[in-house]
């Protein structure tokens, strides 16, 4: 199994509750169940309020690295990442576990 982790960080000046940020959250809310190769998927907002914080999380899991190209390259999965690099910015880390 593969750990797909991304961390994203809101841009300077955009705020939670804007339309197109909640828009984001919902399409990357609804890729659980979307996208086959996902075996496990969460998704939420950072709670701590610190200067080296991220805002926004994926923890997620795949079978195998070609399980995690066909994520990566799945339309739901690209419509909802294109959405995010409007407001924000992301690492990501992926790892055998």
């Amino acid at each position: 199994m593969i750990r797909h982790l991304v961390l994203f960080k809101l841009n300077e000046g955009v705020e939670r509750d804007e339309p197109r940020v909640l828009a984001g959250v919902k399409a990357f809310e609804e890729l659980d169940g979307v996208v086959p190769e996902l075996e496990f998927w969460e998704c939420a907002w950072n709670i701590t309020d610190r200067p080296i914080a991220y805002d926004f999380a994926i923890n997620s899991a795949v079978q195998d690295r070609d399980a995690l190209q066909r994520y990566i390259e799945h339309p739901a999965h690209q419509a909802a990442a294109g959405q995010w690099r409007e407001f924000a910015t992301w690492v990501i880390a992926d790892y055998p576990f």
